[in-house]
Protein backbone atom coordinates (compact mmCIF):
# COMPACT_ATOMS: atom_id res chain seq x y z
CA UNK A 1 0.00 0.00 0.00
CA UNK A 2 1.36 3.25 -0.80
CA UNK A 3 1.06 6.13 1.79
CA UNK A 4 0.62 9.84 0.16
CA UNK A 5 2.48 13.22 2.16
CA UNK A 6 -1.27 13.67 2.84
CA UNK A 7 -1.85 10.26 4.91
CA UNK A 8 1.67 10.42 6.82
CA UNK A 9 1.23 14.05 7.28
CA UNK A 10 -2.31 12.81 8.96
CA UNK A 11 -0.84 10.32 10.91
CA UNK A 12 1.58 12.06 12.58
CA UNK A 13 -1.03 14.79 13.12
CA UNK A 14 -2.77 12.30 15.06
CA UNK A 15 -0.09 10.73 17.07
CA UNK A 16 1.04 13.63 18.17
CA UNK A 17 -2.66 15.33 19.22
CA UNK A 18 -2.83 11.78 21.27
CA UNK A 19 -1.42 12.96 24.45
CA UNK A 20 -3.10 16.34 24.52
CA UNK A 21 -6.29 14.13 24.20
CA UNK A 22 -5.19 11.90 27.73
CA UNK A 23 -3.88 14.92 29.57
CA UNK A 24 -7.03 16.35 28.89
CA UNK A 25 -9.15 13.46 29.71
CA UNK A 26 -7.06 12.73 32.89
CA UNK A 27 -7.08 16.90 34.13
CA UNK A 28 -8.70 17.32 37.65
CA UNK A 29 -12.26 18.97 38.15
CA UNK A 30 -12.23 21.89 39.73
CA UNK A 31 -14.93 23.77 42.06
CA UNK A 32 -14.66 27.64 43.26
CA UNK A 33 -15.99 29.07 46.29
CA UNK A 34 -16.62 32.59 46.72
CA UNK A 35 -16.36 33.84 50.26
CA UNK A 36 -18.83 36.95 50.20
CA UNK A 37 -18.75 38.64 53.44
CA UNK A 38 -18.37 41.78 55.77
CA UNK A 39 -14.56 42.50 55.20
CA UNK A 40 -14.87 46.37 56.31
CA UNK A 41 -17.96 47.15 58.05
CA UNK A 42 -19.87 46.03 61.08
CA UNK A 43 -19.70 42.31 60.44
CA UNK A 44 -16.41 42.41 59.87
CA UNK A 45 -14.74 41.35 63.29
CA UNK A 46 -17.27 38.27 63.74
CA UNK A 47 -16.98 37.01 60.13
CA UNK A 48 -14.82 39.12 57.35
CA UNK A 49 -11.38 37.94 57.20
CA UNK A 50 -12.11 35.12 59.73
CA UNK A 51 -14.69 33.38 57.65
CA UNK A 52 -12.03 33.56 54.63
CA UNK A 53 -9.20 31.67 56.79
CA UNK A 54 -11.48 29.53 58.06
CA UNK A 55 -12.76 28.57 54.11
CA UNK A 56 -9.11 28.40 53.09
CA UNK A 57 -8.17 26.30 56.04
CA UNK A 58 -10.54 24.12 55.08
CA UNK A 59 -9.98 23.62 51.44
CA UNK A 60 -6.34 22.80 52.88
CA UNK A 61 -6.86 19.88 55.17
CA UNK A 62 -9.79 18.52 52.60
CA UNK A 63 -7.47 18.77 49.60
CA UNK A 64 -5.81 15.45 50.30
CA UNK A 65 -8.89 13.71 50.50
CA UNK A 66 -10.84 15.19 47.52
CA UNK A 67 -10.05 14.49 43.87
CA UNK A 68 -10.87 17.46 42.96
CA UNK A 69 -9.16 20.81 42.79
CA UNK A 70 -10.94 23.84 45.39
CA UNK A 71 -10.22 27.43 44.36
CA UNK A 72 -11.08 30.52 46.97
CA UNK A 73 -11.50 34.07 46.34
CA UNK A 74 -13.30 36.47 47.74
CA UNK A 75 -15.39 40.04 48.28
CA UNK A 76 -16.36 42.44 50.26
CA UNK A 77 -20.39 42.91 49.97
CA UNK A 78 -20.33 46.26 51.89
CA UNK A 79 -23.76 44.82 53.97
CA UNK A 80 -25.76 46.05 50.50
CA UNK A 81 -27.93 43.76 49.01
CA UNK A 82 -27.56 45.04 45.69
CA UNK A 83 -23.55 44.95 45.60
CA UNK A 84 -23.32 41.69 46.52
CA UNK A 85 -26.44 40.48 44.00
CA UNK A 86 -24.03 42.31 41.82
CA UNK A 87 -20.99 40.31 42.82
CA UNK A 88 -22.43 36.62 42.94
CA UNK A 89 -24.23 36.99 39.40
CA UNK A 90 -20.66 38.55 37.90
CA UNK A 91 -19.07 35.61 40.20
CA UNK A 92 -21.53 32.70 38.37
CA UNK A 93 -21.84 33.77 35.46
CA UNK A 94 -17.78 33.42 35.45
CA UNK A 95 -17.77 29.82 36.62
CA UNK A 96 -17.88 30.52 40.39
CA UNK A 97 -20.08 27.30 42.02
CA UNK A 98 -20.58 28.60 45.45
CA UNK A 99 -21.20 31.71 47.13
CA UNK A 100 -20.15 31.05 51.33
CA UNK A 101 -20.56 32.93 54.47
CA UNK A 102 -22.80 35.86 53.41
CA UNK A 103 -23.54 37.45 56.75
CA UNK A 104 -25.76 40.31 57.07
CA UNK A 105 -29.54 38.98 56.62
CA UNK A 106 -30.90 41.29 54.07
CA UNK A 107 -27.56 40.73 51.52
CA UNK A 108 -28.06 36.76 52.17
CA UNK A 109 -31.42 37.29 50.85
CA UNK A 110 -30.58 38.99 47.54
CA UNK A 111 -27.80 36.44 47.00
CA UNK A 112 -30.05 33.45 47.64
CA UNK A 113 -32.77 34.51 44.95
CA UNK A 114 -29.53 34.83 42.46
CA UNK A 115 -28.01 31.22 43.64
CA UNK A 116 -31.61 30.08 42.97
CA UNK A 117 -32.00 32.05 39.55
CA UNK A 118 -28.80 30.77 38.11
CA UNK A 119 -29.03 27.29 39.72
CA UNK A 120 -25.67 27.56 41.91
CA UNK A 121 -25.13 26.83 45.55
CA UNK A 122 -25.29 29.37 49.21
CA UNK A 123 -23.45 28.19 51.38
CA UNK A 124 -24.63 30.32 54.67
CA UNK A 125 -22.99 30.35 58.01
CA UNK A 126 -23.59 34.09 59.06
CA UNK A 127 -26.83 35.18 58.48
CA UNK A 128 -30.20 34.45 60.51
CA UNK A 129 -32.88 35.48 59.05
CA UNK A 130 -35.65 32.85 59.40
CA UNK A 131 -37.21 33.84 56.20
CA UNK A 132 -34.18 31.87 54.57
CA UNK A 133 -35.32 28.46 55.78
CA UNK A 134 -39.32 29.51 55.46
CA UNK A 135 -40.69 31.37 52.98
CA UNK A 136 -37.54 31.68 50.56
CA UNK A 137 -36.50 28.43 51.21
CA UNK A 138 -34.84 27.09 48.38
CA UNK A 139 -33.09 23.80 47.49
CA UNK A 140 -29.77 26.22 46.39
CA UNK A 141 -29.38 27.59 49.78
CA UNK A 142 -27.62 25.62 52.30
CA UNK A 143 -27.77 27.21 56.04
CA UNK A 144 -25.51 26.13 58.60
CA UNK A 145 -26.19 28.41 61.30
CA UNK A 146 -28.84 29.41 64.00
CA UNK A 147 -32.01 31.80 63.01
CA UNK A 148 -34.13 34.08 64.31
CA UNK A 149 -36.54 31.32 65.09
CA UNK A 150 -34.75 29.35 67.00
CA UNK A 151 -32.80 32.52 68.83
CA UNK A 152 -37.02 33.85 69.60
CA UNK A 153 -38.19 30.51 71.11
CA UNK A 154 -35.10 29.64 73.40
CA UNK A 155 -34.18 32.94 74.49
CA UNK A 156 -37.51 34.78 74.56
CA UNK A 157 -39.23 31.46 75.50
CA UNK A 158 -36.45 31.09 78.49
CA UNK A 159 -37.14 34.50 79.71
CA UNK A 160 -40.88 34.27 79.64
CA UNK A 161 -40.36 30.71 81.93
CA UNK A 162 -38.35 32.73 84.22
CA UNK A 163 -41.77 35.82 84.82
CA UNK A 164 -40.28 38.02 82.24
CA UNK A 165 -43.60 39.21 81.12
CA UNK A 166 -43.48 42.85 80.13
CA UNK A 167 -41.43 43.45 77.35
CA UNK A 168 -39.99 46.54 74.90
CA UNK A 169 -38.20 46.21 71.74
CA UNK A 170 -35.23 48.52 70.34
CA UNK A 171 -34.58 46.84 66.99
CA UNK A 172 -32.26 47.09 64.13
CA UNK A 173 -33.97 48.57 61.55
CA UNK A 174 -33.52 45.51 59.06
CA UNK A 175 -34.33 41.94 57.73
CA UNK A 176 -32.47 40.22 61.04
CA UNK A 177 -33.76 43.13 63.51
CA UNK A 178 -37.49 42.93 62.20
CA UNK A 179 -37.53 39.05 62.08
CA UNK A 180 -36.26 38.36 65.36
CA UNK A 181 -38.56 41.19 66.82
CA UNK A 182 -41.62 39.82 65.48
CA UNK A 183 -41.09 36.29 66.25
CA UNK A 184 -39.95 37.09 70.01
CA UNK A 185 -43.52 38.99 69.86
CA UNK A 186 -45.25 36.14 69.16
CA UNK A 187 -43.79 33.92 71.81
CA UNK A 188 -44.35 37.07 74.55
CA UNK A 189 -48.09 36.92 73.14
CA UNK A 190 -48.26 33.27 72.98
CA UNK A 191 -47.29 32.90 76.44
CA UNK A 192 -49.67 35.65 78.05
CA UNK A 193 -46.97 38.14 78.06
CA UNK A 194 -47.09 41.87 76.87
CA UNK A 195 -45.29 43.92 74.21
CA UNK A 196 -45.31 47.64 75.88
CA UNK A 197 -43.36 48.99 73.08
CA UNK A 198 -40.83 49.01 70.33
CA UNK A 199 -38.61 51.26 68.55
CA UNK A 200 -36.65 49.91 65.46
CA UNK A 201 -33.23 52.67 64.75
CA UNK A 202 -30.99 52.84 61.56
CA UNK A 203 -28.30 50.22 61.66
CA UNK A 204 -25.63 50.10 61.57
CA UNK A 205 -25.08 54.23 62.15
CA UNK A 206 -26.94 54.35 65.37
CA UNK A 207 -24.61 54.78 68.30
CA UNK A 208 -26.10 56.82 71.16
CA UNK A 209 -29.19 54.45 72.31
CA UNK A 210 -30.36 56.96 75.09
CA UNK A 211 -33.74 58.31 73.00
CA UNK A 212 -34.33 54.72 72.48
CA UNK A 213 -34.64 53.64 76.51
CA UNK A 214 -37.80 52.32 78.02
CA UNK A 215 -37.74 55.01 80.43
CA UNK A 216 -37.74 57.80 78.16
CA UNK A 217 -41.17 55.91 76.38
CA UNK A 218 -42.70 55.85 79.86
CA UNK A 219 -42.88 51.91 79.99
CA UNK A 220 -42.41 50.72 83.71
CA UNK A 221 -39.69 47.90 84.36
CA UNK A 222 -40.02 45.48 81.06
CA UNK A 223 -37.65 43.62 79.79
CA UNK A 224 -36.02 45.44 77.37
CA UNK A 225 -34.82 43.16 74.41
CA UNK A 226 -32.39 44.40 71.89
CA UNK A 227 -32.25 43.22 68.46
CA UNK A 228 -28.48 43.46 66.68
CA UNK A 229 -25.47 41.69 65.77
CA UNK A 230 -21.97 42.40 64.46
CA UNK A 231 -19.28 44.19 66.35
CA UNK A 232 -21.54 46.34 68.42
CA UNK A 233 -23.76 43.20 69.88
CA UNK A 234 -24.61 43.69 73.92
CA UNK A 235 -26.60 41.42 76.21
CA UNK A 236 -29.55 42.13 76.72
CA UNK A 237 -30.14 44.40 79.83
CA UNK A 238 -33.27 43.05 82.13
CA UNK A 239 -34.99 43.96 85.67
CA UNK A 240 -36.00 41.36 88.20
CA UNK A 241 -39.20 39.82 87.31
CA UNK A 242 -42.40 41.32 89.13
CA UNK A 243 -43.91 39.01 91.84
CA UNK A 244 -47.31 39.64 90.03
Amino acid sequence: MAFTRRTLLGGAAALSAAPIIRARAQSRPKIVIGVLTDLSGTYRDNTGPTSLAATQLAVEEMRPHVDFDVEVISADHQNKPDVAASITRQWFDQGVDVAADVPTSSVALAVAQVAREKDKIMLNASATVAALTDEQCSPNTIVWSFDTYENARSTGGSLMSQGFKSWYFVTANYAFGISLETLTAEVVKQGGGEVKGAVRYPFPDTTDFSSTSPRRKRVAHPCWGSRWRGSTRRMRSRPRPSSA
